[in-house]
């Protein structure tokens, strides 16, 4: 029996030729941030859950391509110093021609993976959100970096966004998104319509990157989040608008945020494992 590498990704399907950090195309980022959550906690487990969860996973064309999961980002500084180390992580691996894959941790993360894959490239690139939330708010319980505002700064800084699922959203963000031409598509449209694609407005930029919050999931989907909401995607149908958005662009990396593993619940982690599989066959 071959030995599971249980803090690499997909470890116990890959050959030793694919999970080498120089030459496998996705480079793993665990970043275990806590820093700002506002309702339940645990995102600090996140990273390791999904880990672990994913040598359970079957072998799938990815794999070929090569996995690597880099140590985890130090979460244990100031929340400005986790934030800068991720930004240079992200803008290294692009740099060195790989694909950055940011495990979460809490959503506020994904400021710095976004600058630092768009200094690297070297131009503001679209941003394609699955959410419960807008995230839109200029602060949050005092916080400017927070994981309920770090899509207003992302818009801010010149990033186009386009937000899918949202069903908890404040007056406050609706005007956000107004002012920054935010394109969306709610959850109780997309839901009640069963609509499962998608065509993004044909200015949007054609290299993007994917920010997915598993509380963009329905609960009886997703339980272990730290700030469910009812109404929320299904798990087949959030893979298909993610494919709709993703045709004729150019993913450039991406995140997987806000699990919150419980620990009766072993469902939860294998699902974040295998919905992570499934957006990387699709880039």
């Amino acid at each position: 029996m071959k030995e599971i590498k249980s803090l690499q990704f997909l470890g116990s399907e890959l050959q030793e030729h694919e999970n080498l950090q120089a030459s496998a195309k996705f480079q793993i980022v665990p970043c275990p941030m806590e820093k700002t959550v506002s309702y339940g906690s645990g995102t600090c487990l996140g990273p390791n859950a999904i880990l672990h969860a994913s040598q359970e996973l079957e072998r799938s064309s990815p794999c070929e391509s090569g996995f690597f999961t880099q140590p985890p980002i130090d979460c244990s500084v100031d929340h400005e110093t986790c934030l800068l180390e991720l930004k240079e992580r992200s803008a290294r691996i692009v740099i060195e021609n790989h694909f950055p894959v940011i495990l979460g941790g809490e959503h506020s993360l994904t400021w710095a993976a976004v600058k630092g894959v768009s200094e690297a490239i070297g131009q503001k690139i679209g941003v394609v959100q699955i959410d419960a939330h807008a995230d839109l708010r200029d602060s949050y319980q005092g916080m400017v970096h927070s994981h309920a505002s770090v899509m207003n700064l992302l818009v801010q800084d010149g990033h186009r966004l386009a937000s899918i699922g949202v069903r908890a959203i404040c007056e406050e963000e609706k005007k956000i998104r107004e002012k920054y031409s935010v394109f969306f598509q709610d959850a109780g449209e997309l839901v009640r319509g069963n609509v499962s694609s998608m065509e993004l407005p044909s200015d949007f930029p054609e290299l993007v990157y994917l920010s997915f919050d598993l509380d963009g999931l329905d609960p009886s989907v997703m339980l272990a989040v730290g700030t469910p909401v009812p109404g929320g995607l299904s798990y087949y149908q959030s893979i298909d608008l993610v494919k709709s958005a993703l045709k004729g662009r150019t993913c450039v990396g991406m995140d997987l945020v806000e699990l919150s593993p419980k620990p009766t619940d072993i469902v939860s982690p294998f699902t974040a494992a295998s919905l992570l599989q499934e957006l990387l066959a699709l880039v």
